[in-house]
């Protein structure tokens, strides 16, 4: 190996350094690609040709895809039906076992994740069961189910589109190499999968923690808002019991009072059916009240500015207001304050410290200090900042309201998006993009909302990750690993060098993430089979499969970190419980992979 060989794999052992110490995955790979690129290993265009990858390309189109399906509530509504009634731990996991592969399947595991955290965080505190026994199985069960299918998860996708730069670059691959089908993976993915929930029903649950959770830990410090809610007769609550409702025991949020035709019906009962025209009333924080918003027909009564329109919500945003001792509605009820004609807002829920409301809303007297939600114009915050009435103006970065009117359009989006994909009458890009466009036409999710919605750190983490995997190439280091690696396995046959290939790549992806662990390893494994003499089909499966393997470390994948904090979890539950599954999913992975896509040429 020359000198190019030596400082692209002195780069990629720094690139490696820096993500173990937690630096920013797209800063240190585009480092380490300008430093490949000046010292002349690669051309620029070679170095940034990953942004125009069809895998990358696809992965951004899905973005826009499953914020639309979370703008339109389509999702939480899904995962409301899916946990339906169950009431045990046991019957929690078996059916995120069956919904949650199949879902994850078809669409990437990060938003799926995000949807049933709340969920799940939701469940948990009404049955009294630490969600650290759900969260940890939850994100295992998205990355299994994202192996069945080549949309499942995005490093599928990114596999798919090196096989199609790697035939581009030498028709000769074709044979071997050409693009995976859409359900190609299911082969092996689908008893790999099945493999994982065993384990996480037979040994994995016995080695989950119960811990608490940070919102039980913090609840004494929590505000107690007090809100009024009013069953519309379109609500999907209506007809409901406050039991079957789930509104008994929300998470930091109670349910102390129903209002019906000038009765007080208090306490209230699990038993107790909602009725439209009830009026709900709730003392918690504002995390849930926001929740509670979410669920169309459910519309805040205290105040008569409110903007209960599916439409005109989207123009309306949520803040936080603190009335100063010199504000002119000091001593004035909320319905007298008159809040949208002084400041075209609406009082939702208002909050006292130290004294616990109760009542009507509207009726409550303000008084200096006190702390209210309103419903606002977008720039409410920047125009109040500094008004002598309000002490701290501030809006609420995560509220989003829900363009439930979208919810089945975006559904019957996604299944024709399943569909194109699965019948190959368009290549895969083309049917992400015409899908994501159409979200954009009819309204499912704003042009904005679609530009924010693309993770621009994991994108550009990917697109680099092709220019460092080229350099490898290029440099003649694949060339030089690939010869010593083929002389120490080769003797031990094909399937040796399978499972070596599947273990490096699962190492990699713990600490490089795993977009970009199997965009370095796949130039190593086609060369490897080149060099032993076999089809290379097998270890860039091997790649795949081991580059979502992600379970031993919260680092190597993004739906691990997003349970890590809600599940209390520590390093070593993620090690204990994930090394075993890792074991166990390479022993069937190289006992599968070679009977699905046989070494043989």
């Amino acid at each position: 190996m020359g000198w190019e060989a030596y400082l692209t794999l002195s780069v990629i052992v720094l690139v490696f350094v820096g993500l173990v110490r937690n630096r920013p995955p797209d800063a240190v790979l585009v480092g380490g690609v300008v430093i490949v690129m000046l010292a002349g290993v690669i051309t620029p265009r070679q170095a940034f040709a990953g942004f125009a990858n069809t895998g990358m390309l696809t992965v951004a189109a899905l973005y826009v895809v499953g914020a639309a399906l979370r703008e339109t509530g389509a999702l939480d509504s899904l995962g409301r039906i899916v946990l339906g009634g169950a009431r045990t731990e046991t019957g929690v996991m078996a059916r995120l076992s069956i919904s949650v592969t199949t879902i994850s399947a078809f669409l990437n595991n990060t938003p799926i994740v995000a949807m049933f955290i709340p969920i799940i965080l939701n469940w948990c505190k009404k049955n009294s069961i630490s969600p650290s026994r759900l969260l940890l199985p939850l994100s295992y069960l998205s990355i299994l189910g994202g192996t069945c299918t080549l949309i499942g998860t995005s490093t599928n996708l990114v596999v798919n589109g090196l096989m199609i730069d790697a035939v581009k670059a030498n028709p000769d691959l074709e044979a071997t190499l050409h693009p995976m089908g859409f359900f190609e993976l299911g082969y092996v993915g689908l008893p790999y999968a099945v493999v994982g929930v065993i384990y996480l029903f037979v040994v994995g649950r016995w080695l989950l923690p119960t811990r608490r959770t940070f919102l039980e830990r913090l609840s004494d410090s929590n505000r107690d808002f007090l809100i009024n809610l009013e069953i519309q007769p379109d609500c999907p609550l209506v007809g409901q019991t406050v039991d079957a409702a789930a509104l008994r025991k929300l998470p930091g949020l109670f349910l102390f009072e129903i209002q019906r035709n000038g009765e007080v019906i208090s306490p209230v009962r699990p038993d107790q059916t909602l009725h439209a025209g009830d009026t709900l009333t709730f003392t918690g924080v504002v995390d849930t009240i926001v929740d509670l918003k979410r669920i169309p027909g459910l519309v805040p009564v205290a105040d008569d500015g409110y903007e209960s329109r599916a439409d005109k919500q989207r123009e309306r945003t949520l803040c936080e207001v603190v009335i100063s001792a010199t504000a002119a509605c000091v001593g004035k009820t909320v319905r007298d304050a008159e809040f949208r004609a002084a400041y075209n807002a609406a009082v939702v829920a208002i909050h006292r410290a130290g004294e616990r409301l109760s009542g009507k809303v509207g009726d409550i007297v303000l008084q200096p200090g006190d702390t209210l939600l309103v419903q606002a114009g977008p720039h409410f915050d920047r125009a109040h900042r500094n008004n002598p009435d309000f002490l701290l103006a501030s809006g609420l970065q995560d509220y989003r309201p829900v363009r439930h009117d979208k919810a089945v359009t975006s559904l019957v989006l996604l299944a024709v998006l399943i569909a194109l994909m699965a019948s190959g009458v368009i290549e895969v890009v083309t049917a992400a993009f015409v899908i994501a466009g159409m979200m954009v036409l009819t309204r499912c999710i704003s042009v904005a909302d679609a530009r924010n919605s693309l993770d621009m750190q994991t994108l550009i983490t990917i697109g680099t990750a092709f220019g460092l995997a080229t350099a490898l190439e290029a440099s003649g280091c694949v060339r030089g690993v690939t010869s010593a690696v083929v002389d120490v396995a080769g003797a031990y046959g094909p399937y040796a060098l399978l499972a070596g290939v599947y273990i490096v790549t699962s190492i990699f992806t713990e600490v490089v993430t795993n977009n970009a662990a199997a965009a370095l390893i796949f130039p190593f494994a086609v060369a490897m089979a080149n060099e032993l003499g076999v089809n290379p089909r097998p270890l860039v499966m091997a790649v795949a499969f081991a580059a979502s393997a992600s379970f031993v470390t919260p680092l190597g994948y993004q739906t691990n970190l997003m349970v890590f904090g809600p599940g209390g979890y520590r390093f070593s539950d993620f090690v204990r419980i994930g090394l075993p599954l890792n074991l166990i999913l390479l022993t069937v992975a190289t006992l599968l992979i070679p009977r699905v896509w046989p070494f043989a040429l």
